[in-house]
């Protein structure tokens, strides 16, 4: 029997998907193998390990020329990558990756790695927990440097509004992040794109593969891009302002001399460990607006916010 050898490596799981459908479309079959990620912090660019594709030894030869014909390489003889699915999520961040890896890591949800067979994809669970903990931070420090009067309260109302997974959520959405992750075939049938806490997870996972290839300081502007305008809006405001949906409608909803707006739960969801809560808002027993949430409250906040829209 002959033995493996490797032809092809990459920090992308993506990419060698590509080139084993490839390479198998030329019927020369291959193994998908990948190093264990080591390590979560920027101790190395190198953090995810290789993705390295083998071919039976007798196939090596053409397994190369089918690759080579099928790369584009630079002046200078370095091979770039075969595509470049994430460029318009990069220039909508507003960051430019050194190892496009990590992007692709942020993007792959679990459902993507439970459908592997070969054991290469890493889902993106560790790096949400990372990204959470950073955003936490550069927010808390902003709301300390930007609004030293608040006391503590108010500071923590802001801050909690402004990581709450609908605003989460909502940034992921003008990124268009759900164009860009990479799902399961379960999770895309079952509308997994548009999904509040899978938009928001996704988010702060993002929030971690910047720290990680760029540092505190890549991840601090990054942050305070995003989040500039929910900062001003919470200066006019006193608190997080805006954020209060529910409070909003219902001060234009007296202001019109209507009744005030109704909460009804309309079912839930989903696994106990990922539960999602419908609910509608009515006015005078119209229903304005439907939204789905990980709480109530937050569906709630939601189906306000919506309900809003329909009034600008």
């Amino acid at each position: 029997m002959s033995s493996s050898v490797v032809i092809f490596r990459t920090h992308s799981n993506v990419e060698a998907s590509v080139v084993r459908g490839l390479l198998e479309a030329h019927g020369i079959p291959c193994v998908v193998s990948s190093g264990a990620m080591r390590n979560i912090f920027p101790l190395t660019i190198d953090s995810l390990g290789d993705v390295r594709l083998s071919v039976h030894e007798e196939d090596v030869e053409e397994a190369r020329r089918v690759i080579d014909s099928h790369r584009t390489e630079l002046t200078t003889g370095q091979v770039v990558r075969l595509r470049d699915e994430f460029d318009g999520l990069q220039r909508a961040a507003g960051y430019r990756f050194r190892d496009l890896g990590l992007l692709e890591h942020a993007m792959t949800h679990t459902s993507r790695a439970n459908e592997d067979v070969s054991g290469g994809v890493i889902d993106n669970e560790s790096l949400e927990f990372l990204g959470d903990a950073v955003l936490g931070f550069i927010v808390a420090d902003v709301l300390f440097r930007e609004f030293p009067e608040w006391d503590e309260g108010q500071k923590s109302k802001t801050k909690a509004a402004l990581v709450s997974t609908a605003t989460l959520a909502r940034l992921a959405e003008r990124l268009q992040l759900g164009d860009h992750l990479l799902l399961g075939r379960g999770e895309e049938k079952t509308g997994g794109r548009k999904k509040q806490a899978l938009l928001a997870d996704t988010y702060e996972a993002l929030i971690a593969a910047i720290y990680l290839d760029g540092g505190i300081d890549a991840a601090r502007a990054f942050i305070k891009r995003e989040f500039e305008s929910l900062v001003l809006e919470a200066k006019r405001h006193g608190t997080a302002g805006p954020q209060d949906y529910k409070s909003g409608l219902q001060e234009l909803v007296q202001a019109r001399s209507q009744p005030l707006p109704e909460y009804r739960l309309v079912g839930t969801f989903g696994p106990d460990h990922d539960k999602r809560f419908e609910v509608e808002v009515l006015v005078g027993g119209e229903a304005l607006a439907r939204a789905s949430g990980p709480s109530k409250k937050e569906a709630e906040q939601e189906a306000a916010r919506l309900a809003l829209s329909r009034f600008q």
